[in-house]
């Protein structure tokens, strides 16, 4: 048995049959930057995820080999988190080198619909409370341990996808109606290695 201390908070049941805390110090949800990893990003089509910021999108296409060399809008940095509350997954942020710019992916709302913008600047090393960068990376399927799916902090359900709009398979948040559906358009495969073949 372990000797470590184990904060305790004082509750009070109020008349209402609710609970309430004394202490006024509970820390709420926080993150804090572990490690950062590069991969490529890939879909059931074995498409590369690539951002364009100068037409403000993101989506996925098949490139050249030149194109891929360059590694510009594709090659993402991957920046895990802990958290000081217990998750459905490890917390994720991304970045994307452009020619000389970073940008960092994040989620806003835009005529009623949440969008997915590349926005410029840095991933922040430390998050006090919620934020709309930040992903719940997750296994995809059980049997499936390699390739991910990726759930929106702020609302559950609310994944990273693909949609065909325009000839571009562009890079979305999408609602399933059921955490364990089976939705192809949110699996996404990683890789150090731009031939890796799904």
């Amino acid at each position: 048995m372990s000797c470590e201390e184990i904060a305790v908070c004082a509750v009070r049941l109020r008349e209402n049959l609710c609970l309430y805390f004394e202490d006024d110090e509970l820390e709420c949800d926080a993150f804090c930057k572990d490690k950062t990893i590069k991969r490529f990003f890939r879909n059931v089509n074995s498409q590369l995820l690539v951002v364009r910021p100068d037409l403000n999108v993101a989506a996925f296409e098949d490139v050249t080999d030149q194109e891929v060399k360059s590694g510009s809008g594709m090659y993402f940095d991957i920046h895990c988190y802990k958290t000081t509350a217990p998750s459905a997954g490890m917390p994720v942020a991304f970045s994307v080198q452009v020619e000389d710019k970073s940008y960092y992916m994040c989620c806003e709302k835009e005529h009623g619909k949440m969008v997915v913008r590349f926005r410029e600047g840095e991933v922040p090393k430390d998050i006090p409370g919620e934020s709309n960068i930040i992903f719940f990376k997750k296994t995809f399927t059980s049997c499936s341990s390699k390739a991910f799916k990726f759930e929106y902090s702020l609302e559950q359900g609310m994944f990273l996808a693909f949609e065909e709009e325009d000839s571009l398979r562009k890079l979305i948040l999408k609602k399933l109606p059921r955490e364990d559906e089976v939705d192809e358009t949110t699996k996404f495969v990683t890789s150090h290695n731009e031939r890796h073949n799904l």
